[in-house]
């Protein structure tokens, strides 16, 4: 299995798109690190993984809105002392309430928002850079919106978000890219049948959308060896071709 000895943290993984991720993952042979605040959900996943007959995942309840930045050091510290390296990070959490104007927009869920959305990713991507910088190669791959991207109206703390967590993505890919080591690149999955697409559009026909398992390819991709050497991209789902 080509992911074979690989070791992958992935954030929401009791979520839609994050669940669809460590499963995709762990059945190509990689030790996944499920991180969400929902210790249900996360069992779930959990148990997915196991009767799929993949290694055995890691469970790692954490709430990314809610604890500090020694929090965030101690779960770094804990990837280094038991695995030693990093293979990979998917940022896959997600904040989204609802469509609304600015101008009704509260101030505590813009901040909270913001906090899941870009502030979170930022110090795990941060801590954890160390332990990634430990492996030959290393991928972070973090996921944004094609809708929210282009910054719609009505997108609010989400949309805003999205943008400025490309940005960090790109960011990070050019200062990174010169070590060679750890690639960063930015995933659009595109409409599919998740539960963030149906908070988001309830009314829209889903048997009409791509089921989130499609997206399977994409992120074997993401973290395999074929994709060594390619950073600072934003990949489409929707176009994405191996």
């Amino acid at each position: 299995m080509p992911l074979t000895h690989h070791v992958i943290l992935i954030t929401g993984a009791g979520g839609g798109l994050g669940s669809t991720a460590a499963l995709a993952l762990a059945k190509q042979g990689a030790h996944i690190i499920l991180l969400d605040k929902s210790i249900p959900k996360l069992e779930k996943t959990y148990d997915a993984i196991v009767a799929a007959n993949a290694p055995e995942p890691i469970i790692y309840p954490f709430d990314l809105a809610g604890t500090s930045e020694m929090d965030y050091q101690e779960l770094a510290d804990r990837i280094d002392e038991k695995y030693g390296s990093l293979q990979g990070v998917l940022h896959s959490a997600v904040e989204f309430t609802a469509f609304s104007p600015i101008s009704v927009t509260k101030t505590k869920d813009w901040g909270h928002t913001l906090n899941v959305n870009l502030n979170a990713p930022f110090l795990l991507s941060r801590v954890l850079l160390p332990v990634l910088n430990k492996s030959a190669h290393a991928s972070i791959v973090f996921t944004s919106d094609s809708s929210a991207r282009n910054a719609p109206a009505y997108s609010s703390a989400y949309g805003v978000s999205k943008i400025a967590m490309e940005g960090l993505a790109n960011i990070l890919a050019e200062e990174l890219e010169a070590f060679n080591k750890i690639r960063v690149n930015t995933l659009v999955p595109g409409p599919v049948d998740s539960p963030l697409r149906k908070r988001a559009y309830p009314a829209e026909d889903k048997h009409k959308l791509p089921a989130m398992e499609s997206l399977a390819p994409v992120y074997v991709y993401l973290f395999g060896a074929e994709s060594i050497g390619i950073t600072g991209q934003v990949i489409d789902a929707r176009t994405f071709n191996l």
